[in-house]
């Protein structure tokens, strides 16, 4: 015989309700923005500020951009390829690791960054900072820090890190 079935308490049900819902029309207007203004789609827009605006040398390897975005490696090879071939970012070997791969953006990826980032930075105030006091923003900030910490500690294996083999 088993327990009783697992129940949620109501403010819990719709907290996760309104955060999903928030979640998915937040990314709908950042990725219609991308698309209108950058021809980027959301995955390409964090990976060029990934390079261009979070690594002070616009280069960052493959496993610990996907390892940060929560994205399949081969998802990210392909969008990276995409934008490799717009010109936006360069891919070769990585100086400390003969099998891994490192993407640099080019001086077109950080102006095409530079061209949608005031577009996205509106979306950003506009749909989820404008009904917010400063004080909720802070307060939102601290809230979700430690679930998003929780939620790395055990990641799904796209945004676990990569074990790296030992020599010898």
């Amino acid at each position: 015989m088993s327990g009783p079935e697992p129940t949620l308490e109501p403010a819990q049900l719709g907290a996760y309700f309104a955060l999903m819902e928030v979640a998915g029309l937040l990314r709908h207007g950042v990725e219609q923005q991308l698309r209108d203004e950058g021809d980027l789609t959301y995955v390409q827009f964090q990976l060029l500020a990934r390079l261009g605006l979070d690594s002070p040398t616009g280069s960052r390897r493959m496993t610990d951009l996907a390892d940060g975005l929560v994205y399949s490696r081969s998802g990210l090879t392909y969008q990276a390829g995409l934008l490799e071939q717009a010109g936006l970012v360069e891919r070769g070997p990585s100086p400390d690791d003969e099998r891994g791969v490192t993407v640099t953006i080019t001086d077109a990826g950080r102006a095409r960054l530079a061209r949608v980032l005031p577009g996205h930075v509106h979306v950003l105030r506009d749909l989820l900072f404008q009904p917010l006091a400063s004080t909720d923003v802070d307060t939102l900030a601290a809230l979700l820090a430690p679930v998003r910490d929780h939620m790395r500690a055990s990641p799904p294996r796209s945004a676990a890190p990569r074990r790296r083999k030992r020599n010898g």
